[in-house]
């Protein structure tokens, strides 16, 4: 960087720093967000000087990105996207490539899902002709178990994909065992479990793939953004081809010859020496992301621990301040893990005095934001009313949460003092109904 260039960076850091609200928390004033961005003037910064670079697609800050967040992930290959909800969209689609000869998923073949979740994680099953076996979950971890799966299985089945649950890890050890088991795949949406371990593994290392968001509500931030994540090098490559318009090259931006015989390929029916830039042996799309997202991405992934640890924080502090309030139900960790938590989710006994909605009116009365656990039972929704679907078992548990269940925020820019109004306002409410 040039003197002129440390010098504008230098003043944006200023400007971070002159724009910060230093008034402090005010109970019923100041809002208390359910989820959201962390940023310091370093974020600021990082943004600025991309742009002054001028980095405006993807280069060399998201290939250094991709290195570093594969490490931290104990995974080989990271693939930037533009989205979480890609990221999802690319992992299940790499499963149905011709490249994976027999093992490649067909039109009707079976994917089981959890029936209470977010609707991208079902969505890629839909879109690749494919159909989603809905289980249900368990109250209090929200996560299915590997008794319900391993009953889901029929003779179409070929993958599971499911989410880690608001932080919370499934039986992920005993899920893949499974897997492997019965031959079957596996893609763990890590969108909200971003530095979760599952007996002492991070989540997102068990599965053929991971998936990771980058939107603002996450544990990292790039704004919008995902990654796709695998240690197998084939999986990792279709990956590749498909979120960079489904191209056969593999040349970066700006490169080419990369392979050495840009001009000496033959595939499929066309001409011999076709331009190796312009093959595409995947039906594909853009999906990259930018150095702009990148830049910001790097500066927050050295701030993962220092997240991780407020997020395990705030969430002992509610379930210890929340542990004697009658008829809530409370969450919990899935057995022998360590979740960084996405959110708080409550589950308001049936046989209460009051509903869930009366106490998530008093809490958004007084400033502090609320979430439904996302869509419910998705069964339920318009949007699948039409769809091929199978459900194993019966959906009990989801719909519970759909009618009784939601969540606060114990993302870092929460104090202490922000959490304990939290703990009040619900004992208040749930005290003003004995």
């Amino acid at each position: 960087m040039s003197d002129r260039a440390d010098h504008i960076l230098d003043e944006v850091r200023k400007y971070h720093q002159d724009r910060q609200d230093d008034r402090g928390f005010v109970p019923g004033v100041t809002e208390i967000w359910p989820s959201g961005a962390v940023l310091d003037e370093e974020d600021r910064a990082a943004l600025v000087e991309a742009a002054l670079n001028l980095r405006i697609a993807a280069g060399t800050s998201s290939r250094t990105f991709e290195s570093a967040f594969a490490r931290v992930m104990k995974r080989r290959k990271a693939h930037l996207t533009n989205s979480g909800s890609s990221a999802n969209l690319l992992a299940l689609s790499a499963l149905t490539s011709p490249a994976l000869g027999d093992r490649r998923l067909r039109p009707g073949d079976e994917v089981i899902t959890v029936a209470a979740g977010f609707p991208t994680t079902v969505n890629p099953i839909l879109q690749n002709g494919l159909v989603p076996v809905f289980v249900d979950i368990e109250l209090r971890t929200y996560n299915t178990t590997v008794e319900r799966v391993e009953k889901a299985i029929g003779p179409r089945t070929r993958a599971i994909m499911m989410a880690h649950t608001l932080g919370n890890p499934f039986d992920a050890a005993e899920v893949a065992r499974l897997a492997e088991d019965r031959e079957l795949l596996l893609v763990e949406d890590t969108c909200d479990a971003v530095g979760s371990t599952h007996r002492g593994r991070l989540a997102g290392t068990f599965g053929d793939f991971a998936t990771v968001s980058f939107y603002p509500a996450h544990h990292l931030t790039m704004g919008e953004g995902g990654c796709v994540l695998t240690s197998n090098l084939a999986l990792a490559r279709i990956v590749e081809s498909m979120r960079d318009w489904g191209r056969d090259c593999w040349c970066e931006p700006g490169e080419s010859n990369t392979c050495r015989k840009r001009f000496g390929y033959q595939m499929g029916t066309l001409p011999d020496g076709y331009d190796h830039k312009y093959i595409f042996s995947h039906v594909g799309y853009n999906l990259k992301s930018t150095d702009l997202q990148a830049a910001l991405g790097l500066s927050q992934l050295g701030k993962l621990d220092e997240f991780s640890a407020v997020r395990r924080r705030n969430w002992r502090r509610l379930r210890e301040g929340l542990a004697d309030v009658p008829w809530l139900v409370l969450p919990e960790a899935t057995p022998d893990s360590d979740p960084s938590w996405f959110g708080f989710v409550i589950t308001v006994d049936p046989g209460a005095p009051f509903r869930r909605a009366e106490l998530v009116d008093f809490l958004e009365s007084r400033k502090i934001g609320t979430r439904r656990l996302f869509a419910g039972n998705l069964v339920r929704h318009p949007a699948y009313a039409e769809r091929e679907f199978r459900v194993s078992g019966d959906l009990t548990n989801s719909d519970i949460v759909t009618e009784h269940t939601f969540w606060v925020g114990v993302y870092p820019a929460l104090t202490e003092e922000m959490i304990d109004y939290v703990i009040s306002s619900v004992t208040e409410f749930v005290g003003s109904h004995r």
